[in-house]
């Protein structure tokens, strides 16, 4: 503490003072920041600056004063490369994929993974679609945790409604004893407090590498060929990357994230904004699928990825949920012989479940859905599960 009030003093001596108190402050934190530098290298911490001021949000805490949703982007990412020197190099059984099933951002990883073969490499644990609250002694933060099968039946987060203690592979953390994901970031010292999945997560340093599902996807795209048994399937070839970079600029702000626009928007304006533009990049993707059996050309990329994940659940949940009825699945043959096609592809029905996508939105934000009922649904399951039309195009 400096006492800016010292009449015993002289001038000369207070000032001098004042500066071998600020040249120590200084010096600690330069030596403290050095430290954790070389430490956050070495424990493959993150690599990008982090917020100072660490709080716990989920996603509809990302609304403007305009009641605009802002997503914010992802924290951790690092990069899985076989390059000479590399801290995180591609091997067998050292990472670990942290998703649900509800995530349309980490279902992403699982298509990939599928695709490219990976399944024996990479395994994944899958937590429970229902939001809980993850620290119910500390604060109001509601997130995804890990299942409990055997255990007791549970409540959304308002104590209504009543969930299986685990659906389908939802199982507890087999590498460490967490609860929740939020448990997982907090065991990394995390500072941004937006605990989402996906997480990739590497075994031998014990860290997040990355938790942006567009530069995972690309990761299992191309540094793991030399395991996948699929090595041959690129989803971002060199010809097709001007391309594919040109669809996913449109389709993320107005289909992917479009959807979230809507549903979280906190203003009619915002929605209507939203809507406008979610529908236009509907009508966009409807024209081109009558022209191209895939969204970036004529083979299968990782835009298709990216684009089907969000219209797997356009009908059972947004068109409902998030207020994105102007448009329908369904009702465009296109789009729905499209989302087929892509479905019956090896490897991608595996990674769909539908029971568990309901359960996570109609369940997960009380604010939307009070007593957390789950609409019937237009069995649009059913309609995927028929023939397609896109073969000959």
């Amino acid at each position: 503490h400096i006492h800016h009030c010292q009449p015993s003093r002289s001038n000369m001596q207070f000032m001098k003072s004042i500066f071998l108190t600020n040249y120590f402050i200084t010096m600690g934190f330069a030596f403290l920041t050095s430290m954790r530098t070389v430490s956050s290298i070495a424990r493959g911490q993150r690599t990008r600056a982090t917020a100072s001021a660490l709080f716990s949000r989920d996603a509809l805490a990302e609304v403007n004063e305009h009641g605009e949703f802002k997503r914010r982007d992802a924290a951790w990412r690092n990069w899985i490369s076989s390059e000479e020197g590399a801290i995180y190099s591609p091997e067998k059984d050292r990472y670990h994929l942290f998703v649900a099933y509800a995530c349309p951002w980490a279902h992403r990883t699982l298509i990939v993974r599928a695709l490219k073969g990976l399944q024996d490499v990479i395994p994944v644990t899958y937590v429970h679609p229902v939001w809980q609250r993850t620290k119910p002694d500390q604060d109001e933060h509601r997130g995804w945790v890990f299942g409990n099968p055997g255990g007791e039946s549970l409540k959304n987060t308002d104590g209504k409604g009543s969930f299986p203690p685990a659906y389908t592979n939802n199982e507890p953390n087999p590498l460490l004893e967490t609860r929740s994901i939020r448990d997982l970031y907090e065991k990394v010292e995390d500072t941004d407090g937006k605990y989402t999945v996906p997480i990739l997560w590497d075994k031998k340093y014990g860290t997040i590498v990355n938790n942006e599902s567009s530069e995972i996807i690309r990761m299992f795209n191309n540094e793991f060929n030399d395991f996948a048994k699929n090595p041959e399937l690129d989803l971002y070839p060199e010809n097709l990357r001007d391309a594919i970079d040109s669809i996913n600029e449109w389709v993320y702000p107005g289909i992917n994230n479009g959807v979230y626009r809507c549903g979280f928007s906190t203003s009619q304006k915002a929605y209507d904004l939203a809507i406008s533009e979610l529908t236009e990049a509907f009508d966009r993707v409807n024209d081109i699928l009558h022209k191209h059996r895939y969204i970036a050309g004529d083979q299968l990329t990782e835009a298709d990825v990216r684009l089907f994940v969000t219209l797997l659940r356009y009908d059972e949940v947004y068109y409902v949920y998030f207020k994105t009825n102007t448009r329908s699945v369904a009702n465009f043959p296109a789009i729905l012989n499209y989302c087929r096609d892509i479905y019956q592809t090896p490897g991608v029905a595996e990674t769909v479940d539908m029971e568990q996508i309901k359960a996570h939105y109609y369940c997960s934000h009380t604010e939307l859905n009070t007593y957390s009922i789950i609409p019937r649904g237009p069995g649009f399951m059913n309609l995927l599960a028929e023939p397609h039309n896109r073969e000959g195009m």
